[in-house]
This record gives structure tokens, C-alpha cells and sequence, in this order.
């Protein structure tokens, strides 16, 4: 369910505060853990270090981004692989067609 319109986005307090401390175009990373901050235009070209409960992930907003969350460009879970026979076949073959060329 989304947010009311009369409440309007929500965006940490920090967060805008720090923008506003800085020039437009600066590449200094803005750490911040507020994953579900909404992206404002006024954030655009900045870029965020979003935790992502391990580490800080940089982030550099543009133009598409604007309506989202900033928790949408870290994510949180990192996919390895599926194991199994077949996995394993298919990464044999994927190699000998690798050191064929």
C-alpha cells in the first residue's frame, strides 16, 4: 500500500540536510542507512553509500531513478548459484567451449 498523498514522499530529514550542505555535481558519497527514503529531484547526481545490513553500497542517482526507494538499488541478498547435476554439467560445458576459443 502506498503512502497518502496528503502526507506526501517520505524522506529521511538527515538525508536532505546533508544534500544541502553540499554543491550540485559533488562526488562525495553520502553514507545512510534511510533504505526506505523516497528519491527526490533534488538528490540527482549525488551519490549514497545504501547499507545494505553488511556494508554501504554506492549508489549514484539520476534522473530514471526519482519516485523510487533508495533500498531498491542495494540489495540485500546475494545469489550464488543453484547447485546440482545439472549446474555442474552446464559449467563443464560452458568452460570447454571457453578453452576451445
Amino acid at each position: 500500500m502506498s503512502r497518502s498523498l496528503k502526507k506526501g514522499p517520505y524522506v529521511d530529514s538527515k538525508l536532505l540536510k546533508k544534500i544541502a550542505e553540499l554543491k550540485p555535481g559533488d562526488k562525495t558519497l553520502i553514507k545512510t542507512w534511510a533504505r526506505s527514503s523516497t528519491i527526490t529531484p533534488e538528490m540527482v547526481g549525488f551519490s549514497f553509500g545504501v547499507h545494505n545490513g553488511k556494508e554501504h553500497i554506492p549508489v549514484l542517482i539520476t534522473e530514471d531513478m526519482v519516485g523510487h526507494k533508495l533500498g531498491e538499488f542495494a540489495p540485500t541478498r546475494k545469489f550464488i548459484r543453484h547447485g546440482g547435476k545439472m549446474q555442474r554439467e552446464q559449467e563443464t560445458v560452458a568452460r570447454q567451449k571457453a578453452a576451445t576459443k
